[in-house]
């Protein structure tokens, strides 16, 4: 999943590093690489005001998530027997150079399993042991999402291996003024079908997103094995494609900004950001269950336990701080807070204040078995033509 991170205003961090302490031969590192405007620069300030020793802190934003996941994959990667010999070891920056492993790096729920499958992470705790002093605080949903065994699927008796800090969800986001002139506005899924919207939608460019809120009009689950066994899903899925303008993952908030597009749907952490600024936007969470993801604290392989690594995902548990990242990246904690309506702006609560009902009814995406992963792609690929 591209998932993409906007920056979210002075609030976060939107430099390329941010650096804590004095640096020295004997100093105490501790280096992040985390998701660009995923944690506010406060936090990160309080922690090292908090920390009883010395430590100079790194904490370097990426991009995008995809990149992330990419850096793990490099850290894996054993070294050319020629790498260190001959001339080429003198240039400077050379493109082979690595960055050095961080301690913790984020990454998405999505990409999990596969960084388990690769042995690009290891588990944070083997059990539910007492390294992380906040692990009771969390809901059951996030306990059992970052449960897993060493194959990167859900286990109850698996390993934990991420540290969930913040989540969204996928949502429909729509031009007021555009659809005052139909005289109806969205709650659900089943709208996107309705008169009055051909060639006014754009969705995520996602055979995971598009046919999982098909599923979820016909009552089915996001995580559906077999779609051979849905009936009228192609069906449904054609006729909403008669209501789209364009798919894509990157470029759909732009032409409903301009009033080319009148209904997105899209992700949370694209949609909020803008909100306060486009009075003619309204964002909701379909009623019948959406899609949600999680941002996580993850382990690189190799790396050594870092008890500070355990201090901060702590640290980003504690309920205050959790209301801190929460506010200010425009996202959901999943640590109970004590957020009212008033701490949100208003074109934001109908995002950040959701019905525990809908929540209940919303899922992850989990890991599916490679034959499934193959329908989805082969049916979107079918209905888009």
């Amino acid at each position: 999943m591209d998932r993409r991170s906007f920056l979210l205003g002075t609030g976060t961090l939107t430099i390329s590093q941010l650096l804590f302490g004095c640096s020295g031969n004997n100093q105490t590192q501790f280096k992040v690489q985390l998701l660009k405007g995923s944690i506010p620069g406060q936090v990160v300030n309080q922690f090292h005001k908090d920390l009883q020793q010395k430590v100079e802190l790194k904490f370097a934003p990426v991009e995008q998530i995809q990149d992330l996941f990419g850096q793990l994959q490099n850290w894996q990667q054993k070294p050319k027997a020629n790498d260190e010999q001959g001339w080429s070891r003198f240039i400077p920056f050379r493109q082979d150079q690595k960055t050095p492993p961080a301690d913790l790096v984020t990454l998405g729920d999505y990409w999990l399993k596969a960084a388990i499958e690769q042995k690009l992470i290891q588990p944070l705790q083997d059990s539910q042991g007492n390294q992380l002093k906040q692990w009771s605080t969390l809901d059951e949903r996030w306990k059992k999402l970052v449960t897993r065994n060493d194959q990167g699927n859900l286990d109850a008796q698996g390993k934990v291996w991420g540290a969930p800090y913040r989540w969204g969800s996928t949502v429909i986001v729509y031009n007021r003024d555009k659809l005052q002139k139909l005289g109806w506005t969205p709650r659900d899924w089943s709208d996107l079908w309705r008169d009055g919207l051909q060639e006014r939608i754009s969705l995520l460019n996602q055979p995971r997103e598009v046919i999982g809120l098909v599923l979820k009009k016909l009552g089915k689950s996001y995580n559906t094995e077999n779609l051979d066994q849905v009936p009228d899903l192609e069906k449904e899925l054609q006729t909403l494609n008669q209501q789209v303008k364009f798919y894509s993952s990157i470029n759909y908030l732009e032409p409903l900004i301009m009033g080319d597009t009148w209904l997105a749907v899209g992700w949370s952490s694209d949609v909020l950001p803008i909100l306060g600024r486009y009075p003619q936007l309204v964002a909701i969470i379909p009623q019948s269950g959406t899609a949600i993801w999680a941002d996580l604290w993850v382990r690189p392989a190799g790396i050594a336990t870092n008890t500070l690594s355990d201090q901060w995902i702590n640290f980003c548990w504690q309920p205050n701080t959790a209301k801190q990242i929460s506010l200010l990246t425009k996202s959901n904690s999943p640590i109970s807070t004590n957020i009212t309506a008033s701490d949100i702006q208003k074109p934001l609560r109908s995002l950040l204040q959701s019905d525990p009902s809908v929540l209940d009814r919303s899922e992850f995406l989990l890991p599916l078995s490679p034959s499934a992963t193959k329908q989805y792609e082969s049916l979107f690929a079918k209905i888009k033509v």
